[in-house]
């Protein structure tokens, strides 16, 4: 195994940080002491942070690499995954859940479901032929309006890659999209319908979508409940739907779009999760609440990239110099406390004896610079 020093190194632990060295190879990371050291194969890293690498647990970017544009569907799923891998390391992330959509909203022809089988075969293969920089699972978002959506998932139920899924419902007039206005600017944004087929659209969704809900959510809970994988609900807007959420056995609140709702998850028990473009772009881009809100409020436990890598790191950067987060507790927002959230107790820390997943980097001003990272131990980027 080749052992890899970095010293001169601003180490970002779970509680502060410290300028000194850390010691690691493909078995753990070995140690970390204050100081710097003279062994002649150590790394100078002139005052780089060094911190756990990124745990990220609910990104869309590998879809966007599989449909590149609307309509255009790459041939080669596995060189799509890869492509996805590399954006991915050279955001600092060590781990990532790819988040794929199972299901359509109703009454909607969805890229998403169609190439949902293939991206769960192209993350297969990745792990089997160990092409991978970095650490790759599964996270279903299911579309719980869809018709179709148990019978798109079932396959897929006792897939070991699979470990998170997410309850989501998009109807109009519920949760994200509460607020009828926003979801008109958004989708009529795209261009893609006129208004009167926008309306026709809203007016089935609002209609089919809850009697689908109904059907498929107690049936996904059990699907995946009682395997143990972790349930999270999504864009839970009142205290009902968070309530709806606990009594299925769901640990986390993605993307709560109302300080209500991020209160009662905190309250009840399950962890937060917000979208890091949130906090770069200073609000949320469908009317929901901002997280840099709830970071202050201490109702955010955790950040996604969502559909941006490197928001990431920027969001990081943003907590601390612009809302008054202690560096350690907004870096613990990308790494132990998401690690935590999904069960995942090996990484996410700077600690002797844990996996060694590193990241290291320097900020220009709001913007990170990725120099280099390890997943266990070995080069990624």
């Amino acid at each position: 195994m080749t052992e890899t020093i970095l010293t001169n190194a601003t180490l970002v632990l779970e509680n502060e940080t410290l300028n000194g060295t850390i010691v690691f190879d493909e078995s753990g990371i070995k140690s970390l002491d204050s100081g710097r050291t003279s062994v002649p194969s150590a790394v100078d890293v002139d005052g780089d942070y060094v911190t756990p690498g990124i745990v990220e647990m609910h990104t869309d970017n590998m879809e966007k690499h599989f449909v590149p544009r609307p309509g255009v569907f790459w041939p080669n799923g596995l060189a799509a995954a890869l492509a996805h891998d590399a954006q991915m390391a050279a955001a600092g992330v060590t781990t990532v859940y790819d988040s794929i959509c199972a299901g359509s909203i109703y009454g909607q022809k969805d890229y998403r479901r169609e190439i949902f089988p293939q991206v769960i075969r192209a993350v297969e293969e990745g792990i089997a032929t160990q092409s991978f920089r970095i650490d790759h699972c599964i996270h279903i978002r299911c579309e719980l309006t869809g018709d179709e959506l148990v019978d798109d998932v079932a396959p897929f139920a006792n897939n070991p890659i699979v470990r998170l899924v997410s309850l989501m419902d998009h109807t109009p007039g519920q949760r994200q999209w509460r607020n009828l206005d926003n979801l008109k600017r958004y989708a009529m944004g795209t261009g893609e319908k006129t208004e009167a087929q926008y309306d026709e659209d809203v007016a089935l969704r609002m209609e089919h979508g809850p009697k689908n809900l109904e059907r498929n959510w107690p049936a996904i809970v059990e699907m995946f409940g009682s395997r143990g994988i972790p349930i999270a609900t999504h864009d839970d807007t009142t205290e009902d739907d968070v309530d709806a959420g606990v009594r299925s056995g769901a640990v986390i609140s993605e993307f709560p779009t109302t300080v209500v709702a991020a209160e009662a998850a905190k309250r009840k028990g399950l962890a937060t999760i917000m979208g890091a473009p949130n906090v770069v772009r200073g609000g949320s881009h469908s009317g929901g609440v901002s997280a840099a809100e709830l970071a202050k409020l201490g109702l955010l436990d955790g950040l996604s990239s969502d559909y941006v890598p490197a928001s990431l790191l920027q969001a990081v950067l943003r907590l601390n110099g612009e809302y008054g987060i202690s560096f350690p507790d907004a870096m613990a927002k990308v790494t132990w406390k998401v690690a935590d959230m999904v069960g995942l107790k090996d990484r996410g820390h700077l600690k002797a004896g844990l996996r060694a997943d590193i990241l290291r980097f320097r900020a220009l001003g709001p913007t990170p610079v990725v120099r280099g990272l390890w997943s266990n131990g070995r080069v990624a980027f």
